[in-house]
């Protein structure tokens, strides 16, 4: 029942799957180990060991793992239970394609979009990640993706960013690795000034051709990264 009729019915429309619930919870924090890296692709998810460390039945785990499954973070492989996603060498430079026109959109649309406070934030921002480049790398890396939501947000389209947060979290675990690379840090430094130099600058289309390039280089430094293990 479309939204307007739920409103004259005087009933309240049904919930998200999850939403406000154990399962709801279990799959947020499940979603953020994986896009963190605490949980490696390819590792299988013990179902009982969920629902023991957080003291619950494991129902509310299954659940989690079927809504972990629709945002493809997850295989099911029924008996064997689930596993965190891996994805391949060519689906991913395929992703990182994506994600460039995505996060290229959500730049320019800031450069067009941004408020004097949304400005000051993302400088504030680049200026923690500099002061963080002799950190680690999963420490500076938690700041770069700062940035990269507070261009979602200056987006001012919550449909794209949350799509482009969709896209991120599938491949966010590949791209913290490589910020562990030699010059990412300093290379992302740089690009991250670029980007941010073109929205200030209310320029779109500089906005969108440097976020896409950062996406294009961060994709081609992937795939050397993963050349190097074979």
């Amino acid at each position: 029942m479309p939204e307007a009729e739920w409103a004259g019915s005087g009933r309240k429309p049904p919930a998200a799957p999850g939403h406000g619930t154990l399962a709801n919870t279990l799959y947020r924090r499940l979603r953020d180990d994986i896009a963190g890296g605490r949980l490696d692709p390819g590792a299988r998810l013990d179902e009982q060991e969920i629902a023991d460390r957080h003291g619950c039945s494991r129902t509310p785990v299954r659940e989690a793992f079927r809504l972990l499954a629709s945002e493809r973070l997850v295989e099911l492989r029924g008996r064997q239970g689930a596993v965190v996603r891996s994805i391949s060498a060519q689906t991913l430079i395929e992703m990182f394609q994506v994600m460039g026109e995505l996060e290229g959109l959500c730049a320019r649309l800031a450069a067009r979009r941004s408020t004097p406070a949304q400005n000051a934030a993302l400088q504030a921002i680049h200026a923690r990640l500099e002061a963080a480049s002799g950190d680690t790398a999963d420490a500076f890396y938690d700041i770069n993706a700062e940035f990269h939501e507070a261009i979602y947000e200056a987006a001012h389209n919550a449909f794209l960013a949350e799509e482009t947060r969709r896209l991120r979290n599938r491949v966010a675990a590949y791209r913290r690795r490589v910020t562990h690379m030699p010059t990412r840090v300093e290379d992302t430094l740089r690009e991250h000034a670029e980007i941010m130099a073109a929205i200030l600058a209310r320029d779109p289309e500089a906005a969108h051709r440097a976020m896409r390039a950062h996406l294009t280089l961060l994709g081609e430094n992937l795939l050397d990264l993963i050349a190097g293990l074979d």
